[in-house]
């Protein structure tokens, strides 16, 4: 893999790239996810696609600071982004994958396919996402202050040493004023009217062991966007790939 750095939508955006033979594949991960977090799963992938995974702005190595961090900003990053790479595949996973949604119904003809997973359907009027601001909150005031993989368990119980390893080591770079905007949005962004827009295939990996989606909501999205085909990956939780990768890898390459 290499980190490279482009500047598209007028600041600096870090992506990491794992080659591979296939189609283009640029990865917009989670609200806390900086690229290198998504290591282990773009490695894999890369036996199918040619992967990219970007740093959301505010996280990781792309540009931070006094930036705009709303949806639609974000969005727009992708935008700029998959014009440079000859419409690629965006697989968002959470947050990423309501920033996909957005930025293909700005600008449907840079993308030749959607891949979401687990995308929050909160939005207004709805229910409230299900995973509460002080989680993130103090992880992220943990990992600023400078703390050891011991103490981000308690925050990631389930992950594999590495992987919590990572998250203590990455988690200080998500710049806390875009992840507040970011979960805030998950409350006052409606991507059901974006999804109604959408013409592209869309592939809905859901997280059968997560309240993120569930089955009602399942039977929305595929209403309002009838090219949608739905993946559940039973025992996963909302973090699916960390929770059973060789699932997660099934139902993005049907392999």
């Amino acid at each position: 893999m290499r980190g490279y750095n482009v500047h598209a939508n007028g600041i600096r955006q870090h992506i990491i790239h794992f080659p591979g033979s296939g189609s283009p594949l640029l990865i917009i991960p989670g609200i806390t996810s900086p690229a290198i977090t998504w290591g282990f799963v773009a490695e894999r992938l890369a036996e199918f696609f040619d992967v990219h995974v970007l740093d959301v702005r505010g996280r990781g190595l792309s540009e931070a600071g006094d930036l705009d961090y709303s949806l639609d900003a974000m969005s727009d990053d992708l935008v700029a982004l998959a014009e440079r790479m000859g419409t690629p595949i965006a697989l968002g996973h959470s947050m990423g994958a309501r920033i996909a949604i957005r930025a293909a119904r700005k600008k449907s003809a840079v993308f030749s396919q959607l891949i979401l997973v687990d995308p929050p359907v909160s939005g207004p009027g709805r229910r409230p996402y299900p995973a509460k601001w002080s989680w993130y909150a103090d992880s992220i005031r943990s990992a600023q202050k400078g703390c050891a993989a011991a103490d981000m368990r308690a925050y990631c119980p389930t992950w594999t040493d590495e992987q919590v390893e990572l998250r203590a080591e990455w988690l200080h770079t998500c710049q806390y004023t875009a992840i507040k905007t970011a979960f805030d949005g998950f409350h006052t962004d409606d991507i059901h009217v974006d999804l109604s827009e959408l013409t592209l295939p869309i592939r809905l990996v859901v997280a059968g062991g997560a309240e993120v989606i569930q089955s009602e909501d399942i039977a929305e999205i595929e209403r309002l966007a009838p090219q949608t085909k739905t993946h559940i990956v039973e025992r996963a939780g909302h973090m699916i790939p960390w929770d059973d990768l060789e699932g997660f890898l099934s139902a993005v390459t049907d392999k």
